[in-house]
């Protein structure tokens, strides 16, 4: 299918954005969030896309990096979460953000993206936690030097239990999942010390 749109912006409305591909106009569905990114008309922009077939349509749904595109294939995969469901939830989230709210099990922050239910937004966490967890450990990989072993024995086991610790303290489960994450990025020596990555995010958390 079409893995991208590159061409000028021709116009742009409320979810819908329309590019100039060689003179042909390319009608491409886009997030609240993607739209206040977009470059103005006349520019040229480029959309990465997800292509919905149905027996009565070919619809493109456009995003401004692979990053979104690969958050809103797996927002999709999950039974109950359309293209529209998709689009609303990073209209209102941030690739990040979703992340951290899908790690940290809070559904009551997707659930305020319109159209989405707290018992869909349970769905989400509960389905797509073990793909965000791959996605995550695979970028702590990549930012410092924890052994693949350390991320899937202790280094996890402590990430999750100082995360559960802030938000025991009070702390956004979101906000304390990016404070660890950040930490075990930074500090190789936190891997595995429940107590160290604590202390450590407690003073991200300032």
């Amino acid at each position: 299918m079409i893995a991208y749109v590159n061409g000028i912006l021709e116009s742009i409305e409320e979810g819908l954005a329309i590019v100039d591909v060689g003179g042909v106009g390319m009608n491409v569905f886009i997030s609240g969030s993607t739209m206040d990114r977009m470059p103005g008309i006349g520019e040229a922009v480029k959309l990465y896309t997800y292509t919905s077939v149905k027996e009565d349509s070919f619809t493109l749904y456009g995003f401004l990096s692979r990053d979104e595109l690969s958050l809103f294939k797996m927002l999709i995969s999950v039974n109950g979460i359309g293209p529209k469901g998709g689009l609303s939830i990073l209209s209102v989230m941030t690739p990040d953000d979703l992340r951290f709210a899908i790690m940290a099990g809070d559904a009551g922050t997707i659930s305020k993206a319109p159209g989405v239910g707290k018992k869909t937004a349970e769905r989400i966490t509960l389905e797509l936690r073990d793909k965000i967890k791959a996605t995550e450990d695979d970028m702590l990989r990549s930012s410092s030097s924890v052994t693949l072993d350390d991320l899937t024995g202790e280094a996890s086991s402590a990430r999750d239990e100082a995360v559960a610790a802030l938000v025991a303290l009070g702390y956004n489960s979101s906000d304390a999942m990016k404070a660890v994450r950040k930490v075990l990025a930074e500090n190789d020596s936190a891997s595995g010390d429940t107590e160290m990555l604590l202390k450590l995010a407690l003073k991200e958390m300032f």
